[in-house]
């Protein structure tokens, strides 16, 4: 092990990558190389610490894997409309995700949770579009756990109009999406969610949360993965999204 990485630590990654993401700047990915999840996880706490308050949580599995997540800063949860400008947007890749809204807290305790636990917490569904950004200047070949502890690739949150919050949500098999860069329809899905039951995937993180020490807090939007995979917005593009049954939004570049 050479010198530098031998000082490389959750806190000082975690150091790098808030300064990166204040500066809009990029920082060499041997200084996010944690050694397991775990570690990736401690960063995410750790940048989180610096950012502020947690307004939301991303979580997310690929087919039979164990699902992952982050931890999103409040100050990136912007409202429909947004219009994102600067060196901090650079990839602007735009993945078009449902997004659940707890109505309580769901704090550490020794009992797990349930889906039905989830079902009575979340108060409201409501369209997102999570921008995808990264700290890691080798976004592609830094690796999946550093991609883990730069928040999941976590750039800002758009949130559309909320509506009242029915079970039958919890189940995204069915959900049609469409995505518009400019008048161009880029993509439109029906059922393509690579991980439908978000049911699971919300008690999962209830759980994961109590396990880290932290829950979730009323307020904290959760979104649940990619309807339409990722796409990646120009400068200068309008995003228009819809999925069925939901209000439309926007966001711009």
């Amino acid at each position: 092990m050479t010198q530098a990485a031998a000082t490389v630590t959750p806190a000082t990654a975690a150091r790098a990558l808030f300064v990166a993401r204040r500066d809009g700047r990029r920082v060499p990915s041997a200084l996010v190389q944690p050694a397991d999840q775990h570690e990736a996880y401690a960063i995410q706490d750790a940048t989180l610490a610096a950012l502020g308050t947690v307004g939301g949580w991303k979580v997310g599995a690929r087919a039979g894997q164990v699902p992952t997540c982050a931890p999103l800063p409040a100050e990136g949860l912007l409202p429909d409309g947004a219009f994102l400008t600067g060196p901090a947007w650079r990839l602007r890749g735009i993945e078009v995700e449902v997004g659940f809204q707890l109505g309580v807290d769901l704090p550490p305790r020794a009992a797990p949770y349930t889906r039905d636990d989830l079902a009575f917490a979340v108060r409201a569904v409501l369209p997102v579009i999570e921008v995808v950004e990264t700290r890691l200047a080798d976004w592609l070949g830094a690796g999946a756990r550093a991609q883990l502890a730069d928040l999941l690739s976590h750039g800002a949150l758009v949130l559309g109009r909320r509506q009242p919050f029915e079970p039958s949500w919890f189940d995204l098999a069915g959900v049609e999406a469409e995505l518009r860069f400019g008048e161009q329809i880029v993509a439109h899905t029906v059922g393509e969610h690579p991980s439908p039951d978000a049911g699971t995937l919300l008690e999962w993180l209830a759980n994961h949360c109590c396990a880290r020490g932290a829950g979730l807090k009323a307020g904290q939007v959760i979104t649940s993965g990619s309807c339409t995979g990722m796409l990646f917005a120009s400068r200068g593009t309008e995003v228009q999204v819809e999925i069925g049954g939901l209000a439309p939004l926007s966001v711009s570049f």
